[in-house]
């Protein structure tokens, strides 16, 4: 992950390559599916995070 103070910013795609390589994952499928994944999972966790902040 690639965080600032209170934001997530990203995923790290090296890391991610890696373990779709590990896991045995075609690197090209990993490159046209990852990029909507971060977009989506960056976004909730942002939300996620705006929303404990606001509650204390």
């Amino acid at each position: 992950m690639r965080v600032i103070p209170a934001a997530v910013v990203g995923i790290d795609m090296n890391v991610a390559f890696a373990v779709a390589a590990a896991l045995g994952v075609d690197a090209f499928v990993v490159a046209e599916l990852l990029p909507g994944i971060e977009a989506a999972m960056v976004r909730r966790m942002n939300e996620q995070i705006r929303e404990r902040i606001d509650n204390d």
